[in-house]
Order: structure tokens, then C-alpha cells, then sequence
């Protein structure tokens, strides 16, 4: 039965309208009266998508040549005995066991987990930290001082390990510092140190990371809702509340690729501690990056290299996926 809300106007042709169609979702069938129809959600348009791809090609085609193959080609290579000269041997996960039972090769793996709280969770916290100080609720305050502590970053890290190596050098500006405020006793060569080369190095990562994690923590701030803050405030909140209630919360995504991206750089650092120790003294500094070069291009072991390569990759996977899940925001 169809049913109209007016009567037809005099001297018009009344055109029955049908009634507006249910749409019950999933299928796209809809149809009161009876009669079923297909609404077309999304429809597929074979010639843009192939456009899409086309667009994609270049890049894919470049990602594949450049990551995809070669490291395919290194788990190929740690499955053998091979000094990158000679004929390689079969060795199958040899070399992975190597890895997980060589005491140098473990402990260059835990070297590097350490490394997380200096390049990851130091400069988040104090990142975090600066920019509510320096930032605060509008992001424009201090803007020389947000300058300066990015700096690092747009510094070679081959420059900066340099640069720290002199300073904490026995007459560098550490030690110097040292002995002007009364402090000369506990001044040595730093780097030189079993006991302090490790700290040394990994504060150099804290000052590298810090200014990053603090352009994208401002930038965060920038996007949270003001009237928060004010509501906040209207509740008798302090900074210390705010901070805690409101920016804290707001800032998630942010803290989540401050994490990502520190995380990878503790994990597959090379260039600070190359020049500033080489891995020393004795190996109390040696991570991964420093002994694939080193068992690659100095042992002739070619073949624990990609092993260990590959376990520094998967590492990192794993890492990197652990970081996503615990700061995905809830729908």
C-alpha cells in the first residue's frame, strides 16, 4: 500500500512517491515495498585502482630493489659459513645458535636493550617535561631555548661523537666543568672508564633524542583542546593536574612515535658509539651495529653477521609492534 502525505494539487499529475528505503547494512538491500535493490557501497572502480597502483609503482619498485631484497638476501647469506671471498658452506641456523650462545654476541644485544633508556625513555621524560615548562598551553614560549635543544638533530651523529669524545676527554670541557665547582676528584677519561663508558655514551643518545622528543611533544600540545585547560582550571586544578589530567592524555599518539622512533635508534645505533669507543673499553660498550661491521668487514664472518643482523631486525619488529599496541588509542 502506498500512502501520501498531501493530496495531488489540482491540475497536476500526482507522482506517488516511494517511501525512503531501510537499509539493513551489510548487504545494501533495501526495498520496503517488496521489491529488493542494491545500493552500491564503495563500488569498485578497477580503473582507479589500477591508477592507485600505477602511482605506487615507483615507490614500491624502489622499496623492494633497496629493503625487500637485500634483506632477504641476508637471511639467504646467515644460513652459511662465509668470509665474502671464498666459496660459502651450508650452516644452516648454525649461525643463530651462535648468536644466542656466543657471550659477546648476547651481551652486544643487551647493550643495546640498555640503550633504551637513554635514547628512549630519558628523553621522553624529559622531553615531555620541557614542553610543558617551555611550551606550555600555546607552544610559543621560549623559542630559542626549543631551538637550541634540537640542534642535535640536524648535527651528523659522526660530528656529535666526535664532538663528545673531546669533551669527555680527561682535560675536556666535562672534567673542566668538574674541577670548577669543587668536584676534581671524580674526574677521569670518561669514555676510558669500564665502569662509566657505557653511561657516557648512552647520555650522548639522551642529549641527541631529547630535542626530537620535544618538537613532537609542542606539537602535540598545540593540537589539545584549550577549553580542557579551562575546564580543568574551573575544577580547581593545578599545573601539575593539568599536566597529569590533560596534557598526558592528550599527548599519547605523540609519546607512542617518540617511542617508535628512539626505540630504533637505541636498538640500531652505530655512528656515537663507533667513534666515541669502538665498542670499548674491553667490549663494555659493543653493540650490534658495531660488531656486524666488525664480524662482516674485519672477522670474515659474513654469515653471523646476517645472523645477527636478522635478530637485531626481528628485535626491532618486535619492539616497534609492542610500542604500537600499548599506545593505540581506544575507539
Amino acid at each position: 500500500m502506498t500512502s501520501t502525505s498531501f493530496p495531488p494539487q489540482p491540475g497536476t499529475a500526482h507522482r506517488a512517491t516511494p517511501p525512503p528505503a531501510a537499509h539493513d547494512g551489510r548487504s545494501g538491500r533495501a526495498g520496503a515495498d517488496g521489491t529488493a535493490r542494491t545500493l552500491r557501497v564503495g563500488p569498485r572502480r578497477p580503473g582507479r585502482q589500477r591508477t592507485a597502483y600505477l602511482y605506487l609503482a615507483p615507490a614500491l619498485l624502489l622499496y623492494t630493489c633497496f629493503v625487500a631484497l637485500p634483506w632477504l638476501h641476508t637471511m639467504w647469506l646467515s644460513l652459511f659459513t662465509w668470509d665474502g671471498v671464498t666459496a660459502g658452506s651450508w650452516a644452516g641456523l648454525g649461525n643463530y645458535h651462535q648468536v644466542l650462545t656466543d657471550p659477546l654476541l648476547r651481551s652486544s644485544i643487551l647493550h643495546a636493550l640498555g640503550f633504551v633508556v637513554f635514547y628512549s625513555v630519558l628523553p621522553i621524560a624529559l622531553g615531555l617535561l620541557l614542553a610543558a615548562v617551555i611550551g606550555g598551553r600555546g607552544g610559543r614560549r621560549y623559542p630559542v631555548s626549543r631551538t637550541v635543544l634540537f640542534l642535535p638533530q640536524i648535527v651528523p651523529l659522526v660530528a656529535v661523537g666526535v664532538t663528545w669524545k673531546w669533551m669527555y676527554s680527561a682535560d675536556g670541557m666535562v672534567n673542566q666543568v668538574l674541577r670548577a665547582v669543587g668536584l676534581g676528584s671524580i674526574t677521569r677519561a670518561w669514555l676510558g672508564d669500564f665502569t662509566w663508558a657505557y653511561v657516557a655514551v648512552g647520555l650522548i643518545g639522551t642529549w641527541v633524542m631529547l630535542g626530537l622528543c620535544l618538537i613532537i611533544f609542542q606539537t602535540g600540545i598545540q593540537k589539545i583542546d584549550p577549553s580542557l585547560y579551562e575546564a580543568a582550571r574551573l575544577d580547581g586544578a593545578g599545573p601539575v593536574r593539568e599536566f597529569l589530567a590533560v596534557t598526558l592524555p592528550g599527548l599519547r599518539p605523540e609519546i607512542g612515535v617518540a617511542a617508535t622512533l628512539t626505540m630504533i635508534s637505541a636498538l640500531a645505533s652505530f655512528d656515537v658509539v663507533y667513534v666515541t669507543t669502538g665498542g670499548g673499553p674491553g667490549d663494555s660498550t659493543i653493540v650490534p651495529g658495531v660488531l656486524i661491521y666488525r664480524l662482516a668487514f674485519t672477522n670474515g664472518e659474513v654469515g653471523a653477521a646476517c645472523a645477527l643482523a636478522v635478530v637485531l631486525s626481528a628485535l626491532i619488529a618486535l619492539a616497534v609492534a609492542a610500542v604500537g599496541r600499548l599506545t593505540r588509542e581506544k575507539s
